[in-house]
């Protein structure tokens, strides 16, 4: 299996329409597809680089460890102020069982820490761990990080959402949400990074594919 379909979301579509942000973030993916945001990620058939963050606990995991019990999805997420992360991470922990049966362990890395990042975790249930990205450092550290700028944070401020409030920091950066599957290896089998970040794949179709690699 090569491809996984991309996710409707008819429900956050419904949202960002109802606070006007249809054409913005039109806008704003045109601008970070402009600017090639994303495309220094790690690839398919390379090693993805090991890092260790605290989970929701403040427990401190490394992927290399976590590999130990088994191939890895690794979610990078904008968290929970996003209705289309949201959608996400509720289909990830509807195809848990899923996923245990494939063999696989879901991580989920987020910006978000204290109560937010409980909130992930609760989401996503026990069999998954959720990392928090303190800066965003990891997903800098990925290519996976862009600024959010000026006028966008501006515009987030007028509907209520505090980026810094969120994540902790001023640093102005925001992740691109970004889906791979890691073998025991540490070597990269699927990747699916897309500046666009209303675009998320199928989870089943992601565990369909960590099943097809036994």
């Amino acid at each position: 299996m090569n491809t996984t379909r991309l996710q409707p979301n008819p429900e956050a579509k419904a949202v960002v329409a109802a606070l006007g942000f249809a054409s913005v973030y039109d806008d704003f993916v045109a601008r970070l597809q402009s600017l090639n945001v994303g495309k220094l990620a790690p690839r398919v058939d390379e090693a993805f680089p090991d890092f260790s963050l605290p989970d929701a606990s403040g427990r401190y995991r490394s992927l290399e460890k976590l590999r130990d019990e088994g191939p890895l999805v690794i979610s990078f997420n904008r968290g929970l102020w996003c209705p289309f992360c949201v959608h996400e991470l509720q289909s990830w922990a509807a195809a848990s069982p899923a996923l245990e049966h494939a063999g696989g362990r879901l991580i989920v890395v987020a910006g978000e820490t204290g109560e937010g990042a409980s909130a992930i975790q609760d989401m996503i249930g026990p069999g998954a761990t959720l990392l928090c990205d303190v800066d965003h450092g990891a997903a800098l550290a990925s290519g996976l990080a862009f600024p959010v700028g000026e006028e966008m944070k501006r515009r987030y401020l007028a509907i209520g959402l505090d980026l810094a409030a969120i994540y902790g920091s001023d640093g102005g950066f925001l992740p691109i949400p970004a889906t791979f599957v890691v073998g025991e290896d540490g070597i990269i089998r699927y990747a699916h990074v897309d500046a666009d970040f209303r675009l998320r794949p199928d989870p089943l179709d992601v565990v369909a594919f960590l099943t097809a690699m036994h």
